[in-house]
């Protein structure tokens, strides 16, 4: 019964990121084919990479995985999740105005290597990208509600709302100039934060958790410990996420589409990462979880060992493929309009690179949910800052010789480091004593 729900689950989850992705890889053969790998697609891209970082990190689950554990717990749950999402939302509304009136500032600190000039053309994009984060805050805070009520569907398929958005600005603004697309999409990407919202209240009216907005006078109790979770998790869960926006950051110092090529790259290597580790993680945190709790180990040691095996199998396949058809699938995706076949040859070595860490990124999300379901979150963090450290340095290392290339290889590079810390922090002798055992 329990490998049902948790195949079922998974289905879910990676059905509606299919979904998702699809119309993200249409938004993205569009963006391609009407602005190509120029200074106004990079300029777009790194501005919207910066409040997707932190989605990137909600999304793959620092917050539910903090705040899930706490909600169960807590005596007093409308309290609770009502003051987390008032305290939360609040500093992010004013983060979002900081970076309105500093944008510039902003701009020029996350592409430090681009001109005076450019900075200029970037600043207004980040100021209207960046609200995209409080909006998808409270996605994410309502999704974890839905998730502890085990409705998976409305969070999983929502992101397709975005994609969709994104493809109505790009067709409405065909033909324009390329600085002017570059705002409608900005747009687009507010109105699709918006349209996230609004399909995720209604889930939550017909799940009866719309009492959860009723703000009451309270004593603070509960609240510190999540908190303090909360932080460890985020750090535990933002490595893969850091490091392609460290990759941004330096390629924004070599030649102008550097920025285009990664983000191209990365998309197609976060398809199978997405659907298939992140939804398997999704589904199995919260199984994983209970039986720790309920202290049945053994329970949750079968659970990522079928987990693990499963993914193993299709994340090889992936990379096998990838790699393989890594130019074929450049050029299917995006080889058109602006997009040219040598913009195609060098999205394609970039996905190589990726590609080779696609399965100690895949496999670390699993065995780091032991940890998170330990309440481990600080030990997690640890390891996944250690991880970080090693891709700077290889970062470094490997930028001027090999450029873009050597910026998502070094990020494979620091994948590998952080599965040999999560296996080790989970146990090498438990790690195989579990592969061992029928």
């Amino acid at each position: 019964m329990k490998n049902i729900k948790l195949i079922k689950s998974i289905f879910t989850n990676s059905s509606g990121i299919l979904v998702s992705r699809i119309t993200g890889f249409v938004r993205d053969l569009m963006t391609a084919s009407i602005l190509g790998a120029n200074i106004y697609s990079d300029i777009f891209f790194i501005a919207f990479k910066f409040p997707n970082l932190f989605r990137s990190i909600f999304a793959d689950g620092a917050f539910t995985q903090a705040f899930i554990p706490s909600y169960a717990k807590s005596k007093h749950k409308v309290r609770f999740s009502s003051i987390i999402f008032l305290q939360l939302i609040a500093f992010l509304l004013v983060l979002s105005l900081f970076v309105t009136l500093f944008s510039h500032i902003v701009a020029k600190a996350f592409a430090i290597g681009f001109s005076s000039d450019t900075i200029d053309l970037a600043a207004p994009l980040f100021a209207i990208n960046f609200y995209y984060l409080p909006l998808i805050f409270i996605v994410t805070f309502m999704g974890a509600l839905l998730q502890y009520k085990h409705h998976f569907a409305t969070t999983a398929y929502s992101t397709a709302l975005l994609n969709l958005s994104m493809i109505a600005s790009l067709i409405i603004a065909k033909g324009m100039d390329s600085y002017t697309i570059t705002f409608y999409l900005s747009f687009g990407v507010i109105i699709g934060g918006i349209l996230q919202v609004l399909v995720h209240l209604i889930a939550i009216k017909r799940a009866n958790l719309c009492k959860i907005f009723t703000f009451k006078k309270h004593k603070k109790k509960e609240e510190s410990k999540f908190y303090k979770n909360f932080l460890a998790a985020t750090f535990g869960s933002s490595t893969l996420h850091i490091s392609a926006f460290i990759d941004t950051w330096l390629a924004s110092f070599l030649v102008s589409g550097s920025i285009s090529y990664l983000y191209y790259a990365n998309r197609v290597f976060q398809l199978p990462l997405a659907i298939f580790a992140i939804a398997t993680s999704i589904a199995l945190f919260p199984m994983v979880a209970r039986a720790i709790k309920n202290k049945d180990e053994n329970q949750a040691l079968k659970l990522m060992k079928k987990s693990s095996f499963i993914l193993f199998g299709v994340l090889t396949i992936s990379m096998i493929v990838g790699i393989l058809f890594d130019n074929f699938i450049i050029k299917l995706l995006f080889e058109r309009g602006a997009f040219t076949s040598e913009d195609s040859k060098n999205t394609a070595l970039i996905l190589t690179m990726y590609l080779i860490g696609l399965l100690p990124f895949g496999l670390a999300k699993i065995f780091s949910l032991w940890l998170y379901a330990k309440e481990q979150q600080m030990l997690s963090a640890k390891i996944s800052m250690q991880s970080l450290l090693w891709n700077i340095v290889f970062s470094l290392a490997l930028i001027y010789p090999y450029e873009a290339a050597g910026l998502a290889f070094a990020s494979t590079l620091s994948g590998f480091i952080l599965f040999y810390l999560t296996i080790k922090a989970f146990g090498f002798d438990k790690f195989i004593k579990m592969f061992k055992k029928s």
